[in-house]
């Protein structure tokens, strides 16, 4: 999960940074992130010239997300700057697209427990399929029943290539950064949206975070 920050200014990119993971293969948003924002402001001329934040609400790791939308809320509520937030795979598909790709497209990001987080859109960006969590194997059926192989990109998509790439479906590259989320589609989207967030900037999750789960797991191991 890449650690991404951007200035952008009426479609032209002043800054764009994108770390990927730690030697020891953790996200960077704990210790890299503020730095990576700071740096970004500062190419645009500083905070007093920067009018909105644009965050990624996910879906992602949960450690990612929190440390991503308090920054943002920290920063808005401190500047006094509006602070907007878009669905990842939403970005991570206006890359796929911007590679040239033809048709549907597949957003799959990696949801690092064997399963994947995905979302399909239409050729003019709508969405098709709401984002979800998905097993590998069941993603792909659900794409073997579509009508023409869309094209797919993302961590998901490399990681479970194997499966996903039957029945005519396109994958990149590894290397290709189709797969890679980048800041200027995020803050591109942000400044399309005319929606404002009611509940402020709340996480996309799509599954319990893991303390739930082994809450749940000991309530039901002390029963028996």
């Amino acid at each position: 999960m890449d650690t991404v920050a951007c200035c952008w200014r009426d479609g032209e990119v002043l800054h764009e940074s994108q770390l990927g993971l730690s030697p020891q293969g953790r996200p960077l948003h704990a210790t890299r992130l503020l730095e990576e924002v700071e740096r970004a402001a500062a190419s645009g001329g500083g905070w007093e010239e920067v009018d909105m934040l644009a965050v990624g609400l996910g879906p992602g790791t949960f450690t990612g997300l929190r440390v991503g939308i308090s920054t943002a809320r920290g920063l808005a509520l401190s500047l006094g700057l509006p602070a907007r937030g878009v669905c990842t795979l939403d970005a991570l598909a206006v890359g796929i697209a911007e590679a040239g790709a033809e048709g549907e497209r597949l957003a799959v990001l990696d949801g690092w427990r064997g399963d994947v987080f995905a979302a399909l859109y239409s050729p003019d960006g709508e969405r098709i399929w709401e984002p979800a969590v998905y097993r590998p194997g069941d993603l792909a059926e659900r794409v073997a029943a579509l009508d023409r192989a869309p094209a797919v990109a993302g961590s998901g998509a490399v990681r479970f290539r194997q499966e996903l790439a039957r029945d005519g479906v396109r994958i990149a590259d590894d290397s290709d950064p189709v797969h890679r989320v980048a800041g200027r589609h995020v803050c591109a989207l942000a400044a399309e949206s005319t929606e404002e967030d009611p509940d402020g900037l709340a996480p996309i999750y799509l599954r319990p975070p893991d303390a739930e789960r082994w809450r749940e797991r000991d309530a039901s191991q002390r029963a028996e």
